[in-house]
């Protein structure tokens, strides 16, 4: 029982030793983090816009479709479809602007 707790406050030790040496400065982390973050967002934002863009057209199509065939739930459809474009483009535009 006694060599497994020494075992034990031996390791403890040892982790305890190698993260002191491998200490860093905190604040350079945080900013080596805060600007990998950011070096994301325009590639990210213009993905949400391409994925807008193409929600538009099949939302487009569809709703062409139904208009053709005289579907009388066609108004439904284009708010939806509507409504679902200008999120993306407003809470991409927003989280850019937010965030940096």
């Amino acid at each position: 029982m006694k060599k497994v707790i020494i075992k034990k406050v031996i390791l403890v030790g040892v982790f305890f030793l190698t993260g002191l040496l491998h200490a860093q400065d905190g604040a350079a982390g945080i900013n080596e983090a805060t600007q990998m973050i950011t070096s994301y967002f325009e590639p990210a934002t213009q993905l949400i816009y391409a994925i807008g863009a193409v929600v538009g057209l099949i939302g487009g199509v569809k709703v062409y479709n139904k208009f053709s065939n005289g579907d009388p739930d066609t108004s439904k459809t284009a708010a939806s479809w509507f409504g679902a474009c200008i999120f993306l483009i407003v809470a991409a535009t927003i989280l850019q602007a937010f965030f940096l």
